[in-house]
């Protein structure tokens, strides 16, 4: 701890001063003495500052690094790259499903159990219904004999 000096300390140093070096020299000396002190505490500030930017510095790098570290482990990204990969396998199902949707289905094969009503009815069932309007004048066709309608056949362009 440095020794505090009061009024009656710097009082007595100034007298001794003023004794020694005598009243002509006595400014010259002040001045010196307050370029010295003013020299010590631009290198004292200079030091600081030389300590200040290495504890910033030091910083900076671990901002630096827990940033990068954020980045390789992010969870919120992790879980967004599951979710993704989720979507994409339900739709591949979905898609999956719907193809095999629309492959034409098999009827199945007419046993001797069958009597001429039940075919009927799935001969029906796997037509399209005709209004009694439209069947008043034509004839029955079966939907084996009915040609399938393409947008060539039908007229749209």
């Amino acid at each position: 701890m440095l020794p505090q000096f009061g009024l009656s300390e710097f009082l007595l140093i100034a007298i001794v001063a003023l004794i020694v070096v005598g009243p002509k020299d006595l400014p010259l000396m002040m001045r010196r003495i307050g370029q010295w002190v003013g020299q010590a505490k631009r290198m004292a500030n200079e030091f600081r500052g030389a300590f200040d930017d290495i504890a910033r510095q030091a910083e900076l790098d671990e901002l630096r690094k827990e940033i990068e570290d954020l980045k390789k482990n992010n969870d919120l990204e992790q879980a967004v790259n599951d979710l993704k990969d989720a979507e994409r396998e339900i739709n591949s199902s979905v898609m999956e499903k719907d193809a095999r949707s629309k492959k034409p289905s098999e009827k199945p094969a007419v046993t001797e159990d069958s009597s001429p009503e039940t075919d009927k009815a799935a001969a029906s069932s796997d037509a399209p219904e005709e209004t009694p309007a439209a069947t008043a004048g034509s004839e029955t066709v079966s939907p084996k004999e009915k040609p399938e309608m393409t947008s060539e056949t039908s007229g749209e362009r």
